[in-house]
């Protein structure tokens, strides 16, 4: 069977090296011309997401060595001096890597064949197969067609409708980019919250290089996704007057190699498949950068997408509906954590800004760190994943590989 997979963040190359693994003939198309490098730190925890991770030959070694090894992140006030410790497996997990070197272990281990700087235009399906057109590509036949294409998906789109159906605002914006580690952080991140904003600096990469991450409280806007200087003045329209390192991180985003912003959505949609079409990760369930586990339910989606595959022997009709029946539980539970949090993370006004500093000077000597990380790590722990026997699947036809 020939499968195409749109995305080739996390999703679409943890599938790809299922279905390869499977016996599938797997494609990725990925609108980016090269694979992106930035992206903020991804973090894996507890049993489920390291058992998946255990199963793909030489991916959790290759992510151990680009661990970001990461301690605690300090809140500081407006004068830089620092407020409240944050331990690192608060936000680390078992295992912490940069968005964009997680990408390129899984693109490597992946070895399928890649469309780079291409889109799917449109998929008209039949009783054989899908026929796929691209805004490059010549047009193509495949038996599915996989949407690993994020909160924006255009496959999505294509087989549901406009996204404005399917994405919830959860009244914050993010923007990172990369900058130079100027302030010589060792292993460290940063932050500081002032009424309805959020900025963060963390060492990466062994502390070669920074991440700058800015959170900011918004009715939805109205923007070209695809004018990065029209978000960068968003940008600094919201954080204008806030102190701290902001107006030098602001000027930094000049230089930085890349830049992303968007929403803080989620994504709801009843059901993920429509014939030989389904959604996996972000697509399909996206429960926002605030859960914190955006990347395990990606990879976990993967396995258990490609594993219903097998087993149905790529009946469609069977691994969809048995896929979905698994995961749905435990998304739902993912984006239900993200919607408590987005309030939390970013209070609006100056009383619930104070009150929040307080609480996080208060958090080392209570229960509540302990008791966050705990919560944290059973929710990605919340499925029983089944065991999928390598070999049932179609023999592969050679495919080649492409940039």
């Amino acid at each position: 069977m020939d499968i195409l997979i749109s995305g080739a963040s996390v999703a679409g190359p943890a599938l790809a090296y299922w279905l390869r693994r499977y016996g599938f003939n797997a494609t990725i198309v990925e609108r980016a011309p090269q694979l992106r490098d930035g992206g903020h730190a991804v973090d894996f925890r507890g049993d489920v997401h390291l058992s998946v991770l255990r199963k793909m030959d030489g991916v959790l070694p290759a992510m151990e060595r680009a661990q970001t090894g990461m301690g605690a992140t300090w809140t500081v006030n407006a004068a830089g001096k620092k407020i409240a410790r944050m331990p690192a497996d608060l936000f680390a997990g078992d295992i912490e890597i940069q968005r964009g070197d997680l990408s390129r272990i899984l693109v490597d281990a992946s070895d399928t064949e890649y469309i780079f700087g291409d889109s799917i235009t449109s998929m008209t399906e039949d009783a054989d197969g899908v026929t796929v057109t691209f805004e490059r590509t010549p047009p193509r036949r495949f038996d599915l067609v996989i949407g690993a294409d994020g909160l924006h998906s255009t496959v999505r789109a294509l087989t549901f409708g406009p996204e404005a159906r399917f994405a919830k605002h959860l009244g914050l914006y993010v923007a990172i980019f990369t900058m130079e580690n100027y302030l010589g952080l060792d292993h460290l991140g940063l932050s500081h919250t002032s009424p309805g904003r959020l900025a963060a600096y963390y060492s990466a990469r062994n502390n070669t290089e920074a991440r700058a991450m800015f959170f900011f409280g918004s009715e939805p806007l109205t923007y070209d996704r695809r004018d990065v200087e029209h978000q960068k003045r968003l940008l600094r329209e919201a954080m204008s007057g806030v102190g701290w390192e902001v107006p030098r991180m602001l000027r930094e985003m000049e230089r930085a190699p890349e830049f992303y912003f968007d929403s803080v959505s989620q994504v709801h949609v009843d059901r993920w498949s429509h014939g030989r079409v389904t959604l996996l990760g972000d697509a399909a369930w996206c429960a926002s950068p605030l859960s914190g586990v955006g990347s395990g339910l990606a990879l976990v989606g993967a396995y258990v997408l490609a594993g219903e595959l097998a087993a149905a022997r790529g009946d469609h009709r069977v691994a969809f509906p048995r896929y979905e029946q698994l995961m749905r539980p435990y998304a739902t539970r993912a984006q239900k954590s993200g919607e408590g949090i987005a309030g939390m993370m970013v209070p609006q006004g100056r009383f619930m800004t104070w009150m929040m500093r307080q609480s996080q000077r208060l958090m080392p000597y209570t229960p509540g760190m302990s008791l966050i990380a705990k919560s944290a790590r059973k929710m990605a722990e919340a499925i029983t994943l089944p065991e999928y026997p390598v070999g049932t699947a179609p023999r592969p036809r050679p495919s080649g590989r492409a940039s």
